[in-house]
């Protein structure tokens, strides 16, 4: 093996010291995810951060661990065979750090959620789950799900499958439908009716609209505007204000139809979408969570289907009835 290059750091016996821990977790990010980016948005650090640590660990080894190619990275022979043992050692070292703070930290939940869901779904229900359980809940906003594994997160709350290692509770059906402002609404009857209107729809959802036309024959329908939000909340806003039509998620506008805020002008015409979830990593369906997961699944059942769709109510004429 060639030798260790100059200037590393050693211990009193003058033999190179053992790489650091942050070190072989960059490596191990990387490897993992197969370039600095990604590793880097997993560590909360800058790429540049994530090839300085893996530079420093491939001085200490003497040897590459990566191949560095035009479209990325290649492990080297050395990287791939160091690679399953330290993702193992790290799985085992945040197992240990999630039951130090299940024991010591008890009364806490953390909860990743889309922004849209922790909004519109999880924020009317966070007071009476915080008096049942005497919890301190801490809700992460994320468009994409967290490495249950890597991060300090009990629960999830996606239009999403579980990932590898994680269970899945459905808490919600899904159905996509318009909804808009009583007002607006007595002037639709037929769904070509909306060439007329402004389309809102959530930026990351831009096939919706399109999936809900396409299934009831006005698949090429060209709409007088279109406006789209990168927040889904800013656009249920908007069809709130009377300003479009929005292509409706029944599991987040159900409380603005409850009120009446809102109406479906097209009734029952539904597609469905994916479900809402619950998304539980490997153990947190024990002691600890177990009572919030019955709370948070009981209570959707037997209060959802009521709430989402008692008010869907259809448009004859100017009378709503």
């Amino acid at each position: 093996m060639a030798s260790p290059a100059r200037g590393l750091a050693m211990d009193p016996g003058g033999r190179p010291s053992p790489p650091s821990l942050t070190a072989l977790r960059a490596f191990e990010a990387a490897a993992r995810h197969g370039g600095y980016v990604a590793a880097a948005r997993e560590l909360h650090v800058t790429p540049a951060a994530i090839g300085t640590q893996v530079k420093g660990l491939e001085a200490w080894l003497g040897r590459p661990l990566f191949h560095r190619l035009p479209n990325g990275l290649v492990l080297t022979p050395e990287g791939r065979a160091a690679l399953p043992a330290l993702t193992a050692a790290f799985d085992a070292l945040n197992g240990a750090v999630r039951a130090m703070r299940a024991a010591g930290r008890p009364r806490e939940l953390t909860l990743a959620a889309l922004p849209c869901i922790a909004q519109l779904w999880l924020a009317p229900r966070l007071p009476e789950l915080q008096g049942t359980f005497g919890r301190d809940v801490a809700i992460l906003t994320r468009d994409e799900q967290p490495d249950y594994a890597r991060e300090l997160v009990d629960l999830g709350l996606y239009f999403a499958d579980a990932p590898a290692g994680c269970t899945a509770v459905v808490l919600a059906r899904d159905d996509l439908f318009p909804v808009c402002a009583p007002a607006l609404a007595a002037r639709l009857r037929d769904p070509g009716d909306l060439a007329g209107t402004t389309l809102l729809h959530d930026s990351v959802w831009h096939e919706d609209w399109p999936r809900w036309l396409s299934r009831h024959g006005a698949g090429a329908l060209r709409p007088a505007r279109e406006a789209a939000f990168s927040l889904y909340g800013i656009a249920l806003d908007a069809a709130l204000a009377g300003s479009g039509v929005l292509i409706g998620h029944s599991a987040l506008v159900g409380p603005a139809l409850a009120a009446g805020r809102l109406v479906a002008p097209f009734g029952d015409r539904m597609v469905a979408g994916a479900p809402l979830r619950l998304i539980v990593p490997a153990g947190g369906e024990g002691t600890r969570l177990a009572p919030v997961i019955r709370w948070l699944s009981g209570e959707v059942r037997a209060s959802q289907t009521a709430r989402s769709y008692a008010r869907l109510i259809r448009v004859k004429g100017n009378k709503l009835f």
